[in-house]
């Protein structure tokens, strides 16, 4: 059971990897809140595995967090689609670095 910890953990790193790197390289503004959105499963992911070590078999709080921070997440990334269709039909860009220059 210890062995398979690891292998979740593992992944989770991979999977959170995958997210910086899509935040570090993607210039498109949907890209973006993709990679934010890995990241964020990477870390419940990591938190369930991490959970499921505790006495007496899988920890029902880790569980119930997780479950109330997927709730909240969906709801963050719904509102961060909506404001990035509102950009682009105000500016008629996704594209980072064009945002970036109308600031100046």
């Amino acid at each position: 059971m210890a062995l398979a910890v690891i292998y979740y953990n593992l992944f989770s790193a991979l999977l959170f990897i995958i997210g910086v790197y899509c935040l570090a390289t993607r210039r498109s503004l949907v890209k973006q809140i993709i990679g934010i959105e890995i990241m964020v499963n990477a870390a419940h992911l990591n938190f369930v595995a991490l959970a499921s070590r505790a006495p007496g078999g899988i920890d029902p709080y880790a569980q119930s967090f997780i479950i109330l921070s997927l709730g909240v997440g969906a709801a963050v990334i719904a509102l961060a689609l909506l404001l990035s269709v509102q950009v682009y039909r105000t500016y008629r860009t996704m594209d980072l670095a064009k945002l970036r220059r109308l600031r100046r």
